[in-house]
């Protein structure tokens, strides 16, 4: 394989990608209003040379190449979310800017910078014959997935009915191959209580005191440690072998597992009354050996949720709204938990192409951002810190899965959001040249860890 060819044929496309980039930050596309966005990408794999070109009923756009038995995917979910407070944005966000070695704009690097490279991947392949005649190429442009991860694969999987034999997500990775990633859910925790005159607040029962006592709890299960005296075991217990046995070490690599309060809603008859009703949202971040009936259960065993247990309810989200094109394909709040073998062939095969065409470090000297730039340092083959559509690819349906893609995390859905032209050529080029490089799944389990589904009746 001529890598120097393929990175040459990368740099020479910097131009075309840096103005379909531009283009596509310029067109809002927050979750369920992706439907410029999408078009858009459709007319730009018509433009290149896609085999065929194709939008599902969720409003997916996907983009084949090739005519072989295996499906190698490329998915970038092309939503984005909000711009927040504007006043914290130094430019305007859809506008954008471009200079000599960067792309600012809401979506930059999450995550419509890996569209973009996907594209001109594929394009290159096809330009330079790197597509294996057992294998189809796919790149999917998918909608959703900041509201609810891994729907639009859930789609694609159980609708749409491929099944790729392996998936690159080109979510950012500052400059690594990641093989993995905690899971999370939403949990609900709604408690009753009774109203009365506020100028007599002891005839009734306030449900907003109960929850106070409930949040405690939950702080304490954020942030205490394991030992003997904590009444409530904090998650970092997770990482101890004494709580986990089976998958410590798994957790460790992953991080451990974290719970927040994401929103708090509350009924009363008036501003002079007792409320009556107090309900939570939880942001559950899991790690290896949490289960969605094991996070439940922790909240339910809370010594405050048993103390008020009669008016207590502690239960999962479900998701129901509806796609752009009006499809409401309704799905659990549960995004599970996977983890790679680093020997996969999956994972082997990026690797395989970033030491073929750039060595065995990450490339890339983002130097507007600190993080960023620690990030560049660290091993090849890691993992990501937030959650992508691999819930649902490797953790829902066991299709490996492995993640590389321009951008930094730490730009996700930041003011100021930018990303590098040289990660958007690094990962065209590295695209390019995988399809060639991988060698076939053969009979071993890819997954160290895997979440897998709940028993919901659901799709």
């Amino acid at each position: 394989m001529n890598f120097d060819a393929i990175k040459s044929a990368a740099k020479g496309y910097e131009a075309d990608m840096t103005r379909f980039l531009r283009d596509l930050i310029a067109i809002p596309s927050e979750s369920s209003n992706e439907e410029g966005v999408i078009r858009r990408i459709a007319a730009e794999m018509e433009k290149v040379g896609f085999d065929k070109v194709e939008i599902d009923g969720e409003g997916n756009v996907l983009g084949w190449m090739g005519n072989g038995e295996k499906i190698i995917a490329y998915d970038a979910h092309i939503d984005t979310v909000g711009i927040g407070n504007r006043e914290n944005w130094k430019f305007d966000p859809y506008e954008g800017y471009e200079n000599e070695t960067e792309i600012g704009g809401r979506g930059g690097s999450d995550q419509e910078g890996g569209i973009v490279s996907s594209v001109y991947g594929a394009k290159i392949m096809k330009d330079m014959n790197l597509i294996p005649e057992d294998v189809t190429v796919l790149v999917t442009g998918t909608v959703q997935e900041e509201d609810c991860d891994g729907l639009c694969w859930q789609y694609i999987h159980n609708e749409d009915k491929i099944t790729p034999e392996f998936v690159i997500s080109t979510e950012p990775t500052d400059g690594g191959i990641y093989r993995g990633h905690r899971g999370r859910m939403e949990i609900r925790v709604d408690v009753r209580g009774v109203s009365c005159h506020g100028s007599a607040p002891e005839r009734g029962d306030n449900a907003i005191f109960k929850m106070a006592d409930i949040l405690q709890d939950v702080r304490s299960l954020n942030e205490n440690g394991d030992g003997p005296s904590n009444e409530v075991k904090g998650l970092v217990k997770m990482l101890n072998p004494a709580f986990n046995p089976e998958h410590y070490e798994d957790a460790q690599f992953l991080g451990r597992g974290t719970v927040t309060v994401s929103e708090i809603f509350f009924t009363s008859p008036s501003r002079c009354a007792v409320a009556d009703s107090c309900s939570v949202s939880l942001d559950r971040r899991m790690t290896a050996g949490e289960t969605w009936d094991s996070c439940i259960k922790e909240i339910e065993n809370l010594p405050a949720v048993k103390k008020y247990a009669k008016d207590v309810k502690v239960s999962m989200y479900m998701y129901d709204r509806p796609a752009w094109t009006g499809l409401k394909y309704e799905t659990e709040c549960y995004f599970p938990t996977w983890i790679n073998k680093e020997t996969a062939p999956h994972i082997q095969a990026l690797a395989d192409a970033h030491k073929g065409l750039y060595g065995d470090k990450r490339v890339g000297t983002p130097t507007s951002s600190e993080i960023a730039l620690e990030k560049r340092k660290a091993p090849l083959i890691d993992k990501w810190t937030f959650s992508t559509n691999g819930v649902s690819i490797q953790g829902r349906y066991g299709i490996p899965c492995v993640g590389f893609g321009p951008g930094a995390e730490s730009q996700a859905h930041a003011p100021n959001e930018i990303t590098w032209k040289e990660d958007l050529v690094a990962c065209a080029a590295l695209y390019a040249a995988v399809p060639s490089l991988y060698k076939g799944k053969g009979t071993e389990d890819v997954s160290v860890y895997r979440g897998g589904k709940t028993n919901n009746d659901i799709k």
